[in-house]
């Protein structure tokens, strides 16, 4: 990938989670995961050509939507690492996660997750999360790491660099069938009668 383009990935994350996060209303308390393969941005084959200055820019487009609505982000490893993510670890408590043993690497973990690992104040590893919502850049499979009911989201941007991006959000499940409410009406009256 050409220099000049590198710094349009930046820019080309953040519209991209600008539009999700409007869409999800996403904020503090919520979660993120983020599947990248920079080698994919780049135009090379997954697993092939990490970088980390890709994966810089990934990480400043992300931080720079991540600090303007307050949710937390989980960047997730390659397979040579199960899939771990690297969270903050006040994250990993809050959220009460299982944490793992490993410093992600480019080789074991992914360009990725081992500049975020860098980035972060408090890094580790949490086995696995039930996320909020996603971004998939590169076609990483994230899905394992979303909670139950997975939306679609079709940003009007569908590449970073040379990688198709995928996103989504989740909502609760609907339970109870047709009888069932899901949102109370709004009250006109100031008292209620029977």
């Amino acid at each position: 990938m050409e220099t000049e383009h590198i710094a349009e990935v930046s820019q080309q994350v953040a519209e991209i989670l600008e539009e999700l996060c409007a869409t999800a209303n996403f904020g503090p308390g919520q979660l993120l995961v983020v599947g990248a393969s920079t080698s994919e941005v780049a135009g090379q084959r997954i697993g092939t050509a990490g970088a980390e200055n890709v994966a810089a820019e990934l990480f400043a487009g992300i931080e720079r939507v991540r600090s303007k609505y307050g949710f937390d982000v989980a960047f997730q490893c390659c397979e040579h690492l199960n899939r771990a993510l690297v969270v903050e670890r006040d994250v990993l408590e809050r959220l009460r996660l299982t944490e793992v043993s490993a410093v992600p690497v480019r080789k074991a973990g992914g360009s990725m997750a081992a500049y975020a690992y860098k980035q972060l104040k408090a890094p580790c590893l949490a086995e696995s999360i039930e996320a909020h919502g996603g971004i998939d850049i590169g076609e990483t499979l994230i899905g394992m790491h979303l909670r139950r009911v997975v939306i679609p989201f079709r940003s009007t941007r569908r590449y970073v660099g040379e990688a198709r991006v995928t996103a989504a959000w989740t909502r609760p499940k609907l339970i109870g069938g047709e009888r069932a409410v899901y949102k109370l009406p709004e009250q006109t009256d100031s008292h209620l009668c029977d």
